[in-house]
Protein backbone atom coordinates (compact mmCIF):
# COMPACT_ATOMS: atom_id res chain seq x y z
CA UNK A 1 0.00 0.00 0.00
CA UNK A 2 1.14 3.11 -0.74
CA UNK A 3 2.04 6.13 1.57
CA UNK A 4 -0.95 8.36 2.81
CA UNK A 5 -1.18 11.63 5.14
CA UNK A 6 -3.66 12.05 7.53
CA UNK A 7 -4.84 15.31 8.58
CA UNK A 8 -6.57 16.49 11.98
CA UNK A 9 -10.13 18.73 11.38
CA UNK A 10 -10.68 21.79 12.67
CA UNK A 11 -14.05 23.30 12.91
CA UNK A 12 -13.16 26.76 14.17
CA UNK A 13 -9.94 29.32 13.90
CA UNK A 14 -9.02 28.80 17.55
CA UNK A 15 -5.39 27.06 17.88
CA UNK A 16 -2.82 26.33 20.72
CA UNK A 17 -1.01 29.21 19.21
CA UNK A 18 -4.03 31.96 19.55
CA UNK A 19 -6.89 29.91 21.72
CA UNK A 20 -10.51 31.09 21.64
CA UNK A 21 -12.28 30.46 24.76
CA UNK A 22 -15.44 28.45 24.30
CA UNK A 23 -15.34 28.99 20.30
CA UNK A 24 -17.71 27.84 18.05
CA UNK A 25 -18.07 25.89 14.84
CA UNK A 26 -17.36 28.41 11.85
CA UNK A 27 -19.09 26.96 8.83
CA UNK A 28 -16.79 28.82 6.34
CA UNK A 29 -13.38 28.23 8.09
CA UNK A 30 -14.26 24.03 8.82
CA UNK A 31 -15.05 23.89 4.79
CA UNK A 32 -11.80 26.31 3.88
CA UNK A 33 -9.85 23.98 5.74
CA UNK A 34 -11.58 20.58 4.21
CA UNK A 35 -11.42 21.84 1.05
CA UNK A 36 -7.41 23.08 1.57
CA UNK A 37 -6.72 19.51 3.06
CA UNK A 38 -8.44 18.12 -0.21
CA UNK A 39 -6.93 20.93 -2.70
CA UNK A 40 -2.97 19.84 -1.44
CA UNK A 41 -3.23 16.06 -1.71
CA UNK A 42 -4.23 14.61 2.14
CA UNK A 43 -5.82 11.79 2.06
CA UNK A 44 -7.40 11.83 5.35
CA UNK A 45 -9.12 14.40 8.42
CA UNK A 46 -9.87 12.64 11.44
CA UNK A 47 -12.71 14.19 13.16
CA UNK A 48 -11.63 14.55 17.06
CA UNK A 49 -13.97 12.92 20.04
CA UNK A 50 -14.69 14.85 23.13
CA UNK A 51 -17.40 14.65 25.97
CA UNK A 52 -17.65 18.28 25.71
CA UNK A 53 -16.72 19.07 21.83
CA UNK A 54 -18.54 19.05 18.57
CA UNK A 55 -20.34 15.64 17.21
CA UNK A 56 -17.82 14.21 14.70
CA UNK A 57 -20.84 12.77 12.42
CA UNK A 58 -22.54 16.30 11.52
CA UNK A 59 -18.68 17.85 11.27
CA UNK A 60 -17.66 14.41 9.19
CA UNK A 61 -20.43 14.76 6.88
CA UNK A 62 -20.10 18.52 6.63
CA UNK A 63 -16.49 17.42 5.54
CA UNK A 64 -17.42 14.67 2.90
CA UNK A 65 -20.23 17.68 1.34
CA UNK A 66 -17.25 20.24 0.20
CA UNK A 67 -14.61 17.69 -0.89
CA UNK A 68 -14.25 15.28 -3.49
CA UNK A 69 -11.42 12.64 -2.37
CA UNK A 70 -10.30 13.18 1.20
CA UNK A 71 -11.45 10.32 3.32
CA UNK A 72 -13.01 11.18 7.07
CA UNK A 73 -12.36 9.31 9.80
CA UNK A 74 -14.88 9.36 12.04
CA UNK A 75 -13.72 8.91 16.27
CA UNK A 76 -15.75 7.28 18.25
CA UNK A 77 -15.92 5.45 21.68
CA UNK A 78 -17.92 2.89 22.32
CA UNK A 79 -20.15 4.01 25.15
CA UNK A 80 -21.57 7.04 23.61
CA UNK A 81 -23.48 4.78 20.29
CA UNK A 82 -25.13 1.78 20.30
CA UNK A 83 -23.46 -0.53 17.75
CA UNK A 84 -26.18 -1.26 15.66
CA UNK A 85 -26.74 2.47 15.35
CA UNK A 86 -23.30 3.04 14.57
CA UNK A 87 -23.06 0.79 12.26
CA UNK A 88 -25.77 2.69 10.18
CA UNK A 89 -24.62 5.77 10.95
CA UNK A 90 -21.04 4.76 9.43
CA UNK A 91 -22.36 3.20 6.47
CA UNK A 92 -25.06 6.45 5.66
CA UNK A 93 -21.87 8.86 6.11
CA UNK A 94 -19.79 6.08 3.83
CA UNK A 95 -22.77 6.37 0.62
CA UNK A 96 -22.98 9.98 1.23
CA UNK A 97 -19.22 10.63 0.81
CA UNK A 98 -19.13 7.68 -2.06
CA UNK A 99 -16.62 5.09 0.04
CA UNK A 100 -14.87 7.42 2.32
CA UNK A 101 -15.80 6.81 5.90
CA UNK A 102 -13.70 5.78 7.82
CA UNK A 103 -13.83 4.71 11.96
CA UNK A 104 -11.60 5.25 14.59
CA UNK A 105 -12.29 3.36 17.58
CA UNK A 106 -11.09 5.18 21.61
CA UNK A 107 -11.61 2.23 23.90
CA UNK A 108 -11.07 5.46 26.98
CA UNK A 109 -8.05 6.32 28.58
CA UNK A 110 -9.24 8.06 31.51
CA UNK A 111 -12.24 6.98 33.93
CA UNK A 112 -12.66 10.82 34.61
CA UNK A 113 -12.92 11.29 31.04
CA UNK A 114 -15.61 8.26 30.28
CA UNK A 115 -17.46 8.81 33.58
CA UNK A 116 -18.76 12.22 32.18
CA UNK A 117 -20.88 10.53 29.63
CA UNK A 118 -21.83 7.44 32.25
CA UNK A 119 -19.39 5.15 31.80
CA UNK A 120 -17.80 3.59 34.64
CA UNK A 121 -16.21 0.07 33.19
CA UNK A 122 -13.03 -0.55 33.69
CA UNK A 123 -10.01 -0.25 31.29
CA UNK A 124 -10.20 -3.93 30.75
CA UNK A 125 -13.92 -4.36 30.51
CA UNK A 126 -14.00 -1.06 28.12
CA UNK A 127 -11.49 -3.07 25.55
CA UNK A 128 -13.51 -5.84 25.98
CA UNK A 129 -16.51 -4.02 24.75
CA UNK A 130 -14.17 -2.46 22.20
CA UNK A 131 -13.69 -5.88 20.76
CA UNK A 132 -18.02 -6.89 20.75
CA UNK A 133 -18.11 -3.24 19.47
CA UNK A 134 -16.50 -4.20 16.39
CA UNK A 135 -17.17 -7.90 15.89
CA UNK A 136 -20.85 -6.71 15.57
CA UNK A 137 -19.89 -3.87 13.06
CA UNK A 138 -18.61 -6.41 10.98
CA UNK A 139 -21.46 -8.74 10.90
CA UNK A 140 -23.62 -5.82 10.34
CA UNK A 141 -21.84 -4.30 7.56
CA UNK A 142 -21.54 -7.76 5.81
CA UNK A 143 -24.37 -10.01 6.69
CA UNK A 144 -27.47 -9.36 4.30
CA UNK A 145 -29.09 -11.47 6.82
CA UNK A 146 -30.61 -10.77 10.49
CA UNK A 147 -29.06 -11.60 13.06
CA UNK A 148 -28.95 -12.17 17.18
CA UNK A 149 -26.34 -11.13 19.45
CA UNK A 150 -25.71 -12.21 22.97
CA UNK A 151 -22.32 -10.64 23.96
CA UNK A 152 -21.13 -9.54 27.50
CA UNK A 153 -22.18 -6.16 26.41
CA UNK A 154 -24.88 -6.41 23.85
CA UNK A 155 -27.75 -8.46 23.65
CA UNK A 156 -30.50 -8.10 20.81
CA UNK A 157 -32.87 -9.86 18.21
CA UNK A 158 -32.83 -10.02 14.54
CA UNK A 159 -31.28 -6.79 13.85
CA UNK A 160 -31.26 -6.24 9.82
CA UNK A 161 -29.03 -3.72 8.43
CA UNK A 162 -30.23 -2.43 4.81
CA UNK A 163 -27.56 0.34 4.67
CA UNK A 164 -24.41 -1.08 3.03
CA UNK A 165 -21.14 0.39 2.68
CA UNK A 166 -20.29 1.44 -0.85
CA UNK A 167 -17.12 -0.84 -1.05
CA UNK A 168 -18.98 -3.90 1.33
CA UNK A 169 -17.31 -2.97 4.85
CA UNK A 170 -15.81 0.60 6.94
CA UNK A 171 -11.71 0.29 7.16
CA UNK A 172 -11.61 0.31 11.38
CA UNK A 173 -8.67 2.16 13.10
CA UNK A 174 -7.64 1.13 16.51
CA UNK A 175 -5.10 3.28 19.02
CA UNK A 176 -3.38 2.64 21.93
CA UNK A 177 -0.15 1.69 23.71
CA UNK A 178 -1.20 -1.13 25.86
CA UNK A 179 -1.41 -4.54 25.73
CA UNK A 180 -5.00 -4.81 25.40
CA UNK A 181 -5.13 -2.24 22.57
CA UNK A 182 -1.63 -4.42 20.95
CA UNK A 183 -4.11 -7.24 20.59
CA UNK A 184 -7.52 -5.97 19.50
CA UNK A 185 -6.34 -4.14 17.09
CA UNK A 186 -3.60 -6.39 15.99
CA UNK A 187 -6.49 -9.32 15.64
CA UNK A 188 -9.10 -7.12 14.54
CA UNK A 189 -7.93 -3.60 13.27
CA UNK A 190 -7.67 -2.20 9.08
CA UNK A 191 -5.28 0.17 10.91
CA UNK A 192 -3.21 0.93 13.96
CA UNK A 193 -2.77 4.29 15.31
CA UNK A 194 0.14 5.24 17.64
CA UNK A 195 2.17 8.68 18.90
CA UNK A 196 4.90 9.19 18.00
CA UNK A 197 7.91 7.63 19.79
CA UNK A 198 11.64 7.42 18.91
CA UNK A 199 12.13 4.80 15.69
CA UNK A 200 13.53 2.11 18.57
CA UNK A 201 10.29 2.18 20.26
CA UNK A 202 7.85 2.97 17.24
CA UNK A 203 9.69 -0.35 15.84
CA UNK A 204 9.12 -2.08 19.04
CA UNK A 205 5.29 -1.11 19.04
CA UNK A 206 5.05 -2.37 15.60
CA UNK A 207 6.46 -6.02 16.25
CA UNK A 208 4.04 -6.36 19.07
CA UNK A 209 1.11 -5.44 16.88
CA UNK A 210 2.00 -7.66 13.58
CA UNK A 211 2.87 -10.51 16.80
CA UNK A 212 -1.01 -10.31 18.05
CA UNK A 213 -1.99 -9.90 14.23
CA UNK A 214 -0.06 -13.42 13.44
CA UNK A 215 -1.41 -14.90 16.96
CA UNK A 216 -4.93 -14.22 15.42
CA UNK A 217 -4.44 -16.13 12.51
CA UNK A 218 -4.15 -13.10 9.91
CA UNK A 219 -1.42 -13.38 7.05
CA UNK A 220 1.36 -11.55 6.96
CA UNK A 221 -0.46 -8.86 3.86
CA UNK A 222 -3.51 -8.68 5.80
CA UNK A 223 -1.63 -6.91 9.08
CA UNK A 224 -3.23 -3.87 10.14
CA UNK A 225 -1.49 -0.40 8.81
CA UNK A 226 0.45 1.78 10.60
CA UNK A 227 -0.91 5.13 11.13
CA UNK A 228 2.16 7.51 13.41
CA UNK A 229 1.12 10.92 14.16
CA UNK A 230 3.32 13.79 14.54
CA UNK A 231 3.23 17.40 15.22
CA UNK A 232 6.15 19.46 13.08
CA UNK A 233 7.51 22.59 13.19
CA UNK A 234 8.83 23.51 9.97
CA UNK A 235 10.31 26.75 8.08
CA UNK A 236 12.93 27.41 4.88
CA UNK A 237 16.09 26.27 7.17
CA UNK A 238 16.44 24.50 10.52
CA UNK A 239 17.89 27.42 12.19
CA UNK A 240 14.69 29.25 11.60
CA UNK A 241 12.15 26.22 12.83
CA UNK A 242 14.14 25.56 16.17
CA UNK A 243 13.52 29.60 16.47
CA UNK A 244 9.58 28.83 15.39
CA UNK A 245 10.02 25.34 18.48
CA UNK A 246 10.97 27.68 20.83
CA UNK A 247 8.15 30.41 20.19
CA UNK A 248 5.69 28.03 19.92
CA UNK A 249 6.85 26.32 23.45
CA UNK A 250 6.50 29.75 25.14
CA UNK A 251 3.24 30.08 23.61
CA UNK A 252 2.19 26.51 24.89
CA UNK A 253 3.84 27.24 28.59
CA UNK A 254 2.10 30.49 29.21
CA UNK A 255 -1.45 29.44 27.82
CA UNK A 256 -1.47 26.29 30.14
CA UNK A 257 -0.18 28.24 33.15
CA UNK A 258 -2.90 30.94 32.68
CA UNK A 259 -5.70 28.11 31.86
CA UNK A 260 -5.96 28.14 28.22
CA UNK A 261 -3.97 24.90 27.53
CA UNK A 262 -5.20 21.32 26.48
CA UNK A 263 -4.64 20.14 30.57
CA UNK A 264 -4.60 22.45 33.72
CA UNK A 265 -2.29 23.56 35.14
CA UNK A 266 -2.10 21.60 38.20
CA UNK A 267 -3.45 18.66 36.11
CA UNK A 268 -2.42 14.63 37.49
CA UNK A 269 -0.34 12.33 35.83
CA UNK A 270 -2.15 10.81 32.81
CA UNK A 271 -3.84 7.49 33.44
CA UNK A 272 -3.25 6.13 29.53
CA UNK A 273 -0.33 4.14 28.65
CA UNK A 274 0.45 6.32 25.59
CA UNK A 275 0.63 9.39 27.29
CA UNK A 276 2.76 8.15 30.33
CA UNK A 277 5.06 6.70 27.43
CA UNK A 278 5.30 9.81 26.08
CA UNK A 279 6.66 11.57 29.74
CA UNK A 280 8.94 8.64 30.50
CA UNK A 281 10.88 9.09 26.94
CA UNK A 282 11.01 12.83 27.53
CA UNK A 283 13.25 12.31 30.66
CA UNK A 284 16.08 11.30 28.16
CA UNK A 285 16.74 14.29 26.58
CA UNK A 286 14.70 16.84 24.17
CA UNK A 287 15.75 16.03 20.98
CA UNK A 288 15.52 12.11 19.93
CA UNK A 289 16.49 10.51 16.75
CA UNK A 290 16.73 13.45 13.85
CA UNK A 291 14.39 15.27 14.37
CA UNK A 292 11.95 14.18 17.22
CA UNK A 293 11.15 16.76 20.21
CA UNK A 294 9.42 16.53 23.34
CA UNK A 295 9.22 19.52 25.09
CA UNK A 296 5.79 19.93 23.99
CA UNK A 297 4.57 16.65 25.46
CA UNK A 298 5.61 17.98 28.76
CA UNK A 299 4.45 21.26 27.86
CA UNK A 300 1.16 19.68 27.66
CA UNK A 301 1.06 16.90 30.17
CA UNK A 302 1.12 14.51 27.19
CA UNK A 303 -2.48 15.32 25.79
CA UNK A 304 -3.11 13.85 23.35
CA UNK A 305 -0.37 13.16 20.37
CA UNK A 306 2.60 16.05 21.27
CA UNK A 307 5.61 15.15 19.75
CA UNK A 308 7.51 17.32 17.35
CA UNK A 309 9.27 17.37 14.41
CA UNK A 310 11.19 19.77 14.38
CA UNK A 311 13.24 21.01 11.72
CA UNK A 312 13.56 22.43 7.76
CA UNK A 313 10.95 21.13 4.96
CA UNK A 314 13.56 18.63 4.02
CA UNK A 315 14.53 17.54 7.70
CA UNK A 316 10.73 17.13 8.34
CA UNK A 317 10.51 14.83 4.85
CA UNK A 318 13.88 12.79 5.83
CA UNK A 319 12.21 12.26 9.26
CA UNK A 320 9.04 11.07 7.89
CA UNK A 321 10.71 8.59 5.65
CA UNK A 322 12.63 7.54 8.55
CA UNK A 323 9.19 6.02 10.11
CA UNK A 324 8.23 5.04 6.56
CA UNK A 325 11.12 2.55 6.52
CA UNK A 326 10.41 0.92 9.95
CA UNK A 327 6.83 0.62 8.13
CA UNK A 328 4.52 3.20 8.81
CA UNK A 329 2.56 3.85 5.85
CA UNK A 330 -0.10 6.60 7.39
CA UNK A 331 0.94 9.58 8.73
CA UNK A 332 -0.46 12.39 10.23
CA UNK A 333 0.46 15.66 10.62
CA UNK A 334 -0.97 18.55 12.17
CA UNK A 335 0.62 21.72 13.60
CA UNK A 336 -0.08 24.51 15.92
CA UNK A 337 -0.95 27.20 13.86
CA UNK A 338 -3.80 25.01 11.95
CA UNK A 339 -4.84 25.90 8.78
CA UNK A 340 -1.29 27.82 7.78
CA UNK A 341 0.59 25.01 9.15
CA UNK A 342 -1.48 22.33 6.68
CA UNK A 343 -1.27 24.51 4.02
CA UNK A 344 2.93 24.53 4.45
CA UNK A 345 2.58 20.71 4.41
CA UNK A 346 0.88 20.34 1.43
CA UNK A 347 2.93 22.56 -0.49
CA UNK A 348 6.04 21.39 0.89
CA UNK A 349 6.39 17.92 2.82
CA UNK A 350 3.80 15.66 1.14
CA UNK A 351 5.40 16.19 -2.49
CA UNK A 352 9.04 15.74 -1.03
CA UNK A 353 7.65 12.66 0.83
CA UNK A 354 5.87 11.59 -1.99
CA UNK A 355 9.10 12.73 -4.84
CA UNK A 356 11.63 10.43 -2.56
CA UNK A 357 9.19 6.93 -2.46
CA UNK A 358 8.81 7.84 -6.18
CA UNK A 359 12.37 7.86 -7.03
CA UNK A 360 12.17 5.19 -4.60
CA UNK A 361 10.21 2.99 -6.65
CA UNK A 362 7.22 2.64 -3.80
CA UNK A 363 5.11 4.83 -5.68
CA UNK A 364 2.59 7.09 -2.75
CA UNK A 365 -1.15 8.41 -3.30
Amino acid sequence: MPTEFISLTFPNASTELNPIPNAVIEPEYLKRYARSLDDYDFNYTLVPYDSSYFDPFTVGATIASVTKNLKVIIALRPNTLYPTVAAKALATLDQLSNGRAVVHFIAGGSDAEQAKEGDFLNKEQRYARLEEYILILRRAWESADPFDWDGEYYQFKQFSNKVRPVNGTIPVSVGGSSDEAYRIGGSLADIFGLWGEPLKETKEQINRIYAEADKAGRAPNDRPRIWVTFRPIVAETDELAWAKAHKTLDALTTHRANGQGKAPANAPPPQNVGSQRLLDIAKRGEVQDRALWYPTVTATNARGASTALVGSYQTIVDSILDYVDLGAELISIRGYDNLNDAIDYGRYVLPGVRGELEKRGNGAV
